[in-house]
């Protein structure tokens, strides 16, 4: 779960060839460093590994709890902002049944292919269009809910993007969002960030960190509130969230995220010492069956 640097076609290993830290650069072909590829956008099988790994694990259980505190009820206009692979628009299609109408928008082409290939059998189906959150094309008063997952935190106004939303939205409509919670309370992903930071460079660090806002609960009620919104209610969602071993736990963030490539790229003696320090870094959170930790998210609903 991290930001910027182009996915590498090879997500679902350790393969391919590219930049390492700064002990093995030297001695490696020239490649596109972290640096000289902004943006959280996966493209190709990144948004695939993004799809079979984050979705089950992450994803999904936020979603059905969105819907859940959101009211999403049969009949319902529904708009999924910032979809990726469509999770929260393909869990409320049951739910609004044959009356009501799902649309999943993202500026992301690839993630909006593979949300297609994995609605594909669903009835009704889902409306999938490529748009920006802060200029959406949908008349004022357009949907009964309009959610957002794991989103707000990745847009330079978080205001002006809610107030878009609320533009949307009918007269008594709910919004629904979830944001991550600052690292400190998810310490997996700070154990993380340092050691790609240490072997990787300091820009996968960023990466890793970039979902994780330092907005405390009062600050995203006033996000809210200042967009126009009204009667805020406010939730913590506390997980556990478990893989089989600190390497899978690594492998499988990399497959899903714009991290692909560069970690990919480093030496096998290099990759095998941060798995190392890794293993060492997670002592804490580790047992018989391998890692588990806590995730910590934000949840917002406002009439």
């Amino acid at each position: 779960m991290s930001g910027n640097v182009e996915a590498s076609r090879e997500t679902g290993g350790w393969h391919s060839e590219g930049r390492g830290s700064e002990e093995t650069r030297a001695s490696q072909p020239e490649s596109r460093r972290p640096e000289e590829t902004e943006g959280w956008q996966l493209e190709g099988r990144g948004s695939e590994a993004y799809e079979a790994y984050l979705v089950p694990r992450f994803f999904r259980p936020w979603a059905e709890r969105l819907l859940t505190v959101s009211g999403v009820v049969e009949g319902d206009r529904v708009l999924d902002v910032g979809c990726g692979t469509g999770i929260v628009a393909r869990s409320a299609v049951p739910l609004v049944g044959d009356e009501g109408h799902v649309v999943g928008v993202d500026l992301n082409q690839a993630m909006l292919e593979t949300a297609r290939m994995a609605a594909a059998r669903l009835s009704p189906s889902v409306e999938w269009r490529q748009e920006d959150a802060m200029e959406l094309s949908f008349p004022d008063d357009s949907f009964d809910r309009v959610l957002a997952q794991q989103v707000l935190q990745f847009v330079e106004d978080p205001v002006g993007v809610l107030a878009e939303l609320r533009r949307v939205l009918r007269p008594g409509g709910r919004l629904g969002l979830n944001v991550l919670r600052p690292i400190r309370y998810n310490p997996s992903y700070a154990l993380l960030a340092e050691v790609l930071e240490r072997h990787v460079g300091e820009e996968a660090g960023v990466m890793m960190r970039s979902p994780f806002p330092e907005w405390s609960g009062t600050r995203l009620r006033e996000f809210v509130l200042e967009a126009g919104f009204g009667e805020v209610s406010l939730y913590l969602d506390i997980r556990a969230v478990r893989y089989p071993s600190s390497e899978e736990y690594l492998r499988q963030e990399a497959a899903s995220s714009p991290l692909a490539e560069p970690i990919a790229g480093l030496e096998e003696n290099v990759r095998r010492r941060m798995i190392h320090h890794l293993e060492e870094a997670l002592q804490d959170y580790t047992d018989h069956d391998g890692v588990v930790f806590p995730m910590e998210t934000h949840l917002s609903v406002a009439n």
